[in-house]
C-alpha cells in the first residue's frame, strides 16, 4: 500500500473515529433528555390525579348542597 493510500485510510479512520464519538455523545445527550422528560411526565401525572380527586371532591359538595337546598 502506497504511503498515500496509508494516510488517507488513517484520515479516514480518524474522522469515523470522531464520528463515532459524536454520536455516542448524541446519544448519552438523548438518554439524558429522555430521562428529565420522563420525570417531568411522573410529575404532571401526579398533579393531574391531585387535580381530578380535587375536582371531585368540589363535585361531590357541590351535589351534597344541592340536595340541601
Amino acid at each position: 500500500m502506497s504511503e498515500h493510500a496509508l494516510e488517507t485510510l488513517e484520515q479516514q479512520i480518524n474522522e469515523l473515529i470522531l464520528h463515532c464519538q459524536q454520536l455516542e455523545q448524541s446519544n448519552q445527550d438523548l438518554h439524558q433528555q429522555i430521562a428529565e422528560l420522563r420525570e417531568e411526565r411522573n410529575q404532571r401525572l401526579q398533579v393531574t390525579g391531585k387535580t381530578d380527586q380535587k375536582i371531585e371532591a368540589m363535585i361531590s359538595r357541590l351535589k351534597t348542597l344541592e340536595q340541601q337546598a
